[in-house]
């Protein structure tokens, strides 16, 4: 999946370098069971490099820096180039002053926050990323989207234990789910939409037509507009209605923006001092009494590197659909889709 979504992406002008990184995003979030953000983005994200929408080989530069600040133009390139080369940059930076925020205008949509926070632990550094999206999302009260599924993360290294990794959408589910109910013909549970008139609806296309429902009622709500405020209005990238639909929108670039908070965890005590309390706090969590009913207790993550596991061992499944969509980009890009299927 890796060598054929790079084939591809090379095909539409992007260095192998840069096809890697977005391939490498893709198939992560599917080998994580989000295939909502998997291989199933493929297709837009090769219509828009082709449309000239996106900047396949971005020159991502710094264009305002402070001790504990940088914020950085991504010359419109896939926001999985543009996203990591900020968190490498504040990486860099974060070891000289033990905590930076980063700010990413002039991007696209960057794919998992999960992809980000995961790179952060690597280097035993706190993590959080948020990005604001195309507006799919009514202010609570009303009908028409303003805000985006603005998505949030963060990552806490750990010792013994696999590092705490959350990521959600602000939304009651991501809208990719509900693109891929759509594609699939198949229905949504109740309470995750509503149509274009504030009726509840399960119906995925009436619910791509309407209005996702923020988690938490007004809660949800208020969190993604301080993502938007965030990665949107702080950064200088688009807001609201100026952040353009990825699906819908082919006259005009995204302007999504993105933002990260970096900490060393060493100026607050030693790594490792900090990973063994982190190992306890995950211990007693385990070990808190179960609800009737409940094998087992969770942190955050744990579900997603269980599914990684068994998907490295037996292979990432696929819908049909999504294999037939798959061949259909192959052949925009002149790459056939059976030259990377091996038969076991």
């Amino acid at each position: 999946m890796r060598s054929f979504s790079e084939e591809c992406l090379e095909a539409c002008g992007m260095l192998r370098e840069n096809a890697r990184v977005v391939s490498d995003s893709l198939v992560k979030a599917n080998l994580r069971g989000v295939d909502s953000h998997g291989v199933t983005r493929l297709g837009i994200y090769v219509k828009r490099l082709k449309m000239g929408l996106v900047n396949p080989n971005p020159e991502v530069r710094v264009v305002q820096e402070s001790p504990a600040t940088l914020l950085v133009d991504g010359d419109n390139g896939p926001g999985q180039v543009v996203g990591l080369r900020a968190l490498e940059l504040g990486l860099e930076k974060v070891r000289r002053g033990g905590g930076v925020s980063v700010g990413v205008k002039h991007s696209n949509h960057f794919g998992t926050g999960a992809y980000y926070v995961q790179r952060a632990v690597e280097a035993d550094v706190i993590s959080f990323a948020y990005s604001n999206a195309p507006p799919s999302m009514a202010p609570w009260g009303g009908v028409e989207p303003y805000v985006g599924t603005n998505p949030y993360a963060y990552g806490v290294p750990a010792g013994r234990h696999e590092p705490i990794i959350f990521d959600m959408a602000t939304s009651v589910v991501a809208r990719g789910k509900i693109i891929l109910a759509a594609k699939k013909g198949e229905l949504i549970p109740e309470g995750w939409a509503i149509d274009k008139e504030g009726r509840p609806t399960t119906d995925a296309q009436a619910a791509l037509e309407g209005c996702v429902l923020p988690f938490g009622g007004p809660k949800g709500y208020a969190i993604s507009l301080m993502i938007d405020i965030m990665s949107g209005v702080l950064t200088g990238a688009g807001f609201g209605p100026r952040v353009r639909n990825l699906y819908e929108d082919f006259e005009d670039s995204q302007n999504v923006g993105a933002f990260f908070h970096l900490l060393d965890v060493e100026r607050f005590m030693p790594v490792e001092e900090f990973k063994g309390r982190i190992d306890r706090m995950i211990d007693e969590i385990k070990a808190v009494r179960r609800a009737r009913g409940v094998e087992e207790i969770f942190v955050p993550g744990e579900i997603e590197h269980r599914i990684e596991q068994q998907r490295l061992a037996s292979g990432i499944p696929l819908g049909a659909e999504t294999v037939a969509e798959l061949r259909e980009v192959g052949l925009l890009c002149g790459v056939e889709l059976e030259d990377f299927v091996h038969e076991s």
